[in-house]
């Protein structure tokens, strides 16, 4: 099972790339975002790989960074989800904002994706929200670690939540909502009021 590819980049196509490794070439599928870390043709790239086996043999599934690699594994294993929709969601939204829409229960965000409609975005934030506690907001785990016990995440009630909701209802997004209530809190504490996390929120959005 190949892990790992290091050689030069001999052509790029959409959703591909071609790494020549000591003459041999393979055929590498990636997200837009690791596609447009690669550089130009010929240059040197080390990616890391994930090895998927079908029918009609090998896929590889390359990725510029191990936390995109390790939310890849994550995200195929909910119904609904394959290769190519996983690097599409990747390709749209970096680990640390796909963390951060799963913790908010964005689903909007999901759905920027391109395949992802609103019952598979929904799929996603359901069998996922519990895989994302441990994970400081914008800063996902390593590879290796455990992901932890649940973080507290919006729409499980209580001041929190309402505050999310009060700032999405103001037009802010709802990422971005949770981001700025979930910094407010850290502030002021797990017993903050609903009132002083949403003025605590709002100037959290301000800076």
């Amino acid at each position: 099972m190949i892990a790992k590819l290091k050689g030069l980049l001999d052509s790029t196509g959409e959703g591909v790339a071609v790494i020549d490794v000591q003459g041999v070439g393979y055929l590498v599928a990636c997200s837009n975002r690791t596609l447009s870390r690669l550089g130009g043709v010929g240059s040197a790239v080390a990616l890391d790989v994930e090895t998927q086996w079908r029918e009609d043999g090998p896929h590889l599934y390359g990725f510029a960074e191990i936390s995109e690699r390790d939310w890849f594994k994550i995200l195929i294993n909910v119904q609904g989800v394959g290769g190519k929709v996983a690097l599409a969601i990747l390709g749209t939204l970096a680990p640390d904002q796909l963390a951060q829409a799963i913790a908010a229960q964005d689903k909007a965000a999901l759905s920027r994706a391109p395949g992802v409609g609103p019952k598979l975005a929904a799929r996603i934030v359901s069998e996922l929200k519990d895989k994302v506690g441990g994970i400081a907001l914008g800063k996902p785990s390593k590879a290796g670690e455990s992901l932890g016990a649940p973080i507290v995440l919006a729409g499980e009630g209580g001041p929190l939540a309402d505050a999310v909701s009060a700032l999405v209802n103001l037009g802010y997004g709802r990422s971005e909502a949770f981001a700025a209530v979930a910094r407010a809190q850290g502030k002021l504490g797990d017993d903050a009021e609903i009132g002083d996390l949403i003025k605590a929120g709002l100037k959290e959005l301000s800076k």
